[in-house]
């Protein structure tokens, strides 16, 4: 789904919905594990529906508060979409093509704005952000990958290691896109999905011994990565949540996804000392370690940056390319 601006090109969605990975990625047929993988403990996934049916709720607040009807006659973008819903019905599609809610309705009910984080203090908005979304083409896009993504990550990991990563990750693209976009007022839980991919592409690195077919895991992941990443570089597309929330869930699959090597499996029955192995190896230790101190790090700097009022493009003169490449067809004006 292409981003667009909503209102006086104010609006940046911070997500284009991912492609989801191949479906037997994460179950226990999968022919990525290894056989002895198929004795891992499958959990019951409940937080992610939880997390689809907040942000559907959530959706409908935003609508029920925009009440486009009593609106309209101050507006001269046209008339309410839907007008059959009553107060929940559309901003006229001029104003926003994905059938959804104001600028001004979002930027009240939470979405992330350079200058209500930093001048006025409202740190909450890294927070609430994530749980806005700009119209119904939006929230299908985010919420059909979630489920695609999220649940075969809680099913393997539980509710607490994959809801961690979905919401650091989050937090983690609002502090990357605040720094870097001033104009605009973005929403989108886009932070906290990519967080969910870059997961899933250091646990496969992480936990390298027990997958069978580990060059076909490897490219599917970096190829989905990559064209979610490119597609970034389109206007009103927030890309820098998305680095920033792939960058914090590639860190914290390092840490919280992390599983016993393949050799420790097949001995785990045998007394501990006819085991013979270490349960984790040297590389797990290390990556561990240093996905930590860099997790660590990069929040810290990255909070005293924002709440100092720094602009990070006067610190990386080259990065917002990242967010959007210029050419005869549009121009960009995040910074």
């Amino acid at each position: 789904m292409g981003n667009r601006d909503l209102n006086n090109n104010r609006t940046t969605y911070k997500n284009r919905a991912p492609p989801q990975p191949p479906s037997n990625y994460y179950t226990t047929s999968s022919p990525y594990y290894t056989e002895s993988s198929s004795s891992d403990t499958q959990w019951t996934s409940w937080l992610v529906p939880m997390i689809v049916v907040a942000n559907v709720a959530m959706f409908v607040v935003v609508m029920i508060v925009n009440d486009c009807p009593k609106h309209q006659n101050l507006r001269s973008e046209g008339k309410c979409v839907g007008g059959f819903l009553g107060r929940l019905s559309f901003q006229p599609l001029k104003e926003n093509p994905l059938f959804g809610p104001s600028s001004s309705t979002l930027e009240k009910l939470g979405a992330l704005e350079w200058k209500k984080v930093v001048n006025d203090k409202e740190a909450w908005r890294l927070v609430s952000c994530i749980w806005l979304h700009a119209g119904v083409i939006h929230l299908l896009a985010n919420m059909l990958s979630l489920v695609f993504i999220g649940i075969r990550l809680e099913q393997q990991f539980g509710f607490a290691r994959v809801g961690v990563i979905y919401m650091l990750s989050g937090i983690g693209g609002s502090i990357l896109s605040t720094l870097f976009i001033k104009n605009n007022i973005s929403v989108g839980a886009s932070g906290a999905l990519f967080g969910l991919l870059g997961a899933m592409l250091s646990e496969l690195l992480t936990n390298w011994t027990i997958y069978a077919n580990k060059a076909a895991a490897l490219i599917t992941l970096v190829i989905i990565i990559l064209i979610n990443l490119a597609v970034g570089i389109l206007p009103h597309v927030d890309n820098f949540a998305h680095i920033g929330g792939f960058l914090a869930g590639f860190l914290l699959g390092f840490v919280l996804l992390v599983r016993p090597q393949f050799s420790w499996q097949e001995r785990h029955h045998l007394p501990i000392e006819a085991r013979g192995k270490s349960k984790y190896t040297i590389f797990q230790y290390v990556f561990w370690i240093l996905s930590m101190i860099l997790l660590v790090a990069g929040f810290a700097v990255g909070l005293v940056m924002l709440f100092n009022g720094e602009n990070g493009n006067d610190h990386c003169s080259w990065c917002h390319y990242l967010s959007c490449v210029p050419t005869s067809r549009w121009h960009c004006n995040n910074q």
